[in-house]
């Protein structure tokens, strides 16, 4: 087994409660440990700064709020990045893409729900648009190549998803992911898909703001932490130090 095999997961036992611990996190701590003795410096994305999108929504003069639903990964660290972002408001780590009845985390892992581990952002278009939103999306939220999976979680609960609320994120989506792909921005095509938004279902209560509450836990130290650092480096005008954090009904 290499040190690559023995990076920390996400996977818990079904039905356990947070604070994981025993052999799981175990398990986890000892794979950061591997890693970090090796004075290895990794994520499991590498950031990548994508040109901003051609067509984008409109710019008006009044302040309100919309909301984007994205999945790329794990919503842990996708949440954490957008919580760092200007202009968002709320961030709500949720489920995407299935029905009401299978949108609860053991079933979602299952990997058969059509679910995908998603994330729910208020903004105000006056400070962030929707285009520069997927920007960062595309850029330091997700490796947007990788099909099914990312990082160390595989499963179509991984996906990389756009799911539209109206029709004007539809087309910007589909024009971007076109754009994105034909300037062969990656060495490797969009695994990306334009989704009919079905419903966005908030995530139990223990997964909001999981990475604001635990910043020293190995996965978060390993695969979520880097990509807050690429989104201060690559988007310092959009970036703030204080996250906002998510206002959702528990479950």
């Amino acid at each position: 087994m290499t040190i690559m095999d023995k990076l920390p997961t996400k996977t818990k036992p079904a039905g356990a409660a947070l604070p994981w611990t025993g052999g799981v996190l175990a398990a986890c701590a000892l794979g950061a440990a591997l890693l970090f003795s090796q004075n290895l410096a990794f994520s499991s994305e590498s950031a990548k700064m994508v040109p901003a999108p051609v067509s984008d929504e409109a710019v008006v003069a009044t302040e309100h709020s919309e909301t984007a639903v994205f999945a790329g990964g794990c919503f842990w660290g996708v949440q954490g990045v957008f919580q760092h972002v200007r202009g968002v408001s709320n961030v709500v780590s949720g489920y995407a893409g299935g029905n009401r009845d299978t949108a609860q985390y053991n079933r979602v892992s299952e990997g058969d729900t059509g679910h995908a581990e998603s994330v729910q952002i208020t903004y105000d278009p006056t400070q962030v648009t929707y285009g520069k939103l997927l920007q960062i999306f595309f850029s330091v939220a997700h490796d947007p190549t990788e099909l099914n999976r990312q990082g160390p979680d595989t499963g179509s609960q991984y996906r990389s998803a756009v799911f539209p609320a109206n029709d004007m994120q539809r087309k910007v989506a589909q024009a971007y992911v076109a754009q994105i792909d034909h300037a062969k921005v990656f060495s490797n095509a969009l695994a990306t898909k334009v989704e009919a938004l079905r419903g966005f279902y908030p995530a139990e209560s223990y997964h909001q703001n999981f990475l604001t509450r635990n910043p020293s836990y190995p996965y978060i130290v390993v695969n979520d932490l880097p990509k807050i650092d690429d989104l201060k480096r690559l988007f310092p005008d959009m970036y703030r130090a204080q996250p906002v954090l998510a206002k959702a009904d528990s479950r």
